[in-house]
């Protein structure tokens, strides 16, 4: 029996929520009344959310994959079931001069950024188009739509989500599937350097970096039926960055 059967409430799969705009998603989507799945790689911080979650009336459960490889995105799926919305969140990025960039590490960051979203749609949007219905919520970057020195491949991989988010839809929501990508500014997510998104958000029309429940909430938005007539959209949440 998968885990999606034993809920009556609709189901999220949110990747990366045991820390940042993940976990923030997760608490937001299950107040909104979601079963969330809570996808990570620390069981003890995954717990902490679980846990949190439930102490506010929520319902969620930990799941843990390695979203690079293959083989553990399709259990995953197949452990989550009837999936209505997938948040693709996981995935980390690198600053730094081109030159210095190692083989490695880019290969690692297409794999976590790009490849693992493209899986998991593969495994989960069919379902959902079967079942007429279902929402696919990627987490894309201003860093996709602008320059950045020093970040010439966390760029590619973020505009890489926001093109496949148009070919999705393109191919998904005739069966009435969603697919939008979420363009966030600097964000205060405890994974960079702080001094870096503090002069980030200094550039943009706000004057300010975003706090992780800011995202948040435009993913939950996408994520309801108020959002209904949306789809392969980038949805700007940049403080202005990409206005100028």
């Amino acid at each position: 029996m998968s885990i999606a059967s034993e809920r009556r409430a609709p189901v999220a799969l949110v990747t990366g929520a045991t820390s940042g705009i993940g976990r923030e998603v997760a608490r937001k989507l299950a107040a909104d009344g979601f079963s969330v799945l809570v996808h990570g790689r620390d069981a003890r911080r995954g717990e902490a959310v679980v846990q949190e979650i439930g102490e506010a009336g929520g319902r969620a459960w930990f799941v843990s994959a390695d979203l690079t490889d293959t083989d553990a995105i399709r259990r995953l799926a197949e452990q989550a079931g009837d999936v209505d919305v997938l948040v693709n969140n996981a995935g980390f990025s690198w600053f730094g001069p081109t030159a210095d960039l190692e083989p490695e590490t880019f290969d690692e960051m297409f794999a976590a950024n790009v490849r693992s979203a493209y899986y998991l749609v593969a495994a989960i949007a069919p379902g959902m188009a079967k079942r007429g219905s279902g929402s696919i919520i990627n987490l894309g970057s201003m860093a996709g739509q602008i320059g950045l020195a020093g970040g010439a491949a966390y760029s590619a991989t973020k505009a890489a989500l926001a093109s496949l988010t148009r070919s999705w839809a393109a191919e998904f929501s005739p069966s009435g599937v969603r697919v939008n990508t979420i363009a966030a500014g600097p964000v205060y997510t405890g994974g960079a350097s702080p001094d870096r998104i503090t002069a980030l958000g200094n550039t943009t029309l706000l004057a300010r970096a975003a706090q992780p429940a800011e995202i948040a909430d435009v993913i939950a938005f996408l994520a309801s039926p108020k959002a209904g007539y949306i789809t392969g959209a980038v949805i700007a949440a940049d403080g202005g960055r990409t206005a100028i």
